[in-house]
């Protein structure tokens, strides 16, 4: 599998970077164009999409609320800890992707500070689903970039070889990360631009991890087994994580994540101390 995914990272090229660049370039002119590049304005312009989707999709407040923590990186990647095993290269690149995610998170929402739905509009005249996230910290949706960061490091890593499938995958992928992220409208805590800028860094964050642990092998050491502890370690910390979770959330995404981290605990401490 990780001969797989090498051979996959090895043929991608740096002119990935045109179409999300267009994309944000494209969203730049339309929120130009109609005046909205303050973020009371940028607010303003949204607020009828964000009223229709956030009413639509909140009618399935369960759902919805295990949908969103996805966009959890602990919770993410704990789906993702057995790919240290199968495909490390994997690892590598995720190690890096979210690296750049951060950053790019940490300082987009300080530049544009735009309040968050439950900061500015009325609370009662949308739908909330768990607790209401205040601040000025909504453009870009930090779920959305882990999210597509996350699951565009897995569409290049296991990209079909046939066009047609090829295509069939992208899309895929495509629409179930518009499906995830839609939960942060769902549940009241973004616009649908901070989702979908979100969702564009993500997948940039995601190539570029891909191409940084490409060209810098500054993450080799995962795939050494005698570094397994320090992920053996990680895993009970998130394990330890999801359980004091679970004690205030009875979420059903926290038990599969468990379910998962406990596997690969089994998986990786076997592999580990097998002689």
């Amino acid at each position: 599998m990780n001969t797989v995914v090498i051979s996959n990272y090895l043929k991608l090229k740096s002119t990935l970077y045109i179409l999300p660049i267009l994309l944000l370039l494209a969203i730049f002119i339309f929120l130009y164009s109609h005046d909205s590049l303050s973020s009371l304005k940028y607010v303003v312009i949204q607020k009828d999409y964000f009223y229709y989707i956030n009413h639509h999709l909140g009618q399935y407040p369960t759902f919805e609320y295990n949908l969103t923590q996805i966009g959890d990186a602990s919770i993410f990647m704990s789906f993702l800890i057995i790919f240290i095993i199968y495909a490390p290269k994997i690892w590598e690149a995720i190690l890096s992707a979210l690296l750049v995610s951060v950053i790019f998170s940490f300082f987009l929402k300080e530049i544009f500070s735009v309040p968050r739905p439950p900061q500015i509009l009325d609370n009662s005249s949308f739908i909330i689903i768990g607790k209401a996230t205040a601040g000025f910290a909504s453009l870009p949706s930090g779920h959305s970039i882990t999210t597509f960061t996350l699951l565009t490091i897995l569409m290049f890593a296991f990209m079909p070889k046939d066009f047609k499938y090829k295509i069939l995958w992208i899309l895929s992928i495509i629409c179930i990360g518009l499906i995830v992220v839609s939960s942060r409208i769902a549940v009241g805590a973004h616009y649908p631009l901070d989702v979908i800028i979100g969702s564009i860094i993500g997948y940039i964050s995601g190539i570029s991890g891909i191409f940084i642990s490409r060209k810098y092998k500054i993450w080799n050491w995962v795939n050494n087994k005698k570094y397994y502890p320090i992920f053996m370690l990680l895993i009970l910390v998130c394990g330890i994580s999801i359980v004091l979770r679970l004690i205030n959330e009875n979420v059903i995404l926290f038990y599969l994540a468990l379910i998962c981290l406990l596997i690969s605990l089994y998986k990786i401490s076997y592999v580990y101390f097998k002689k």
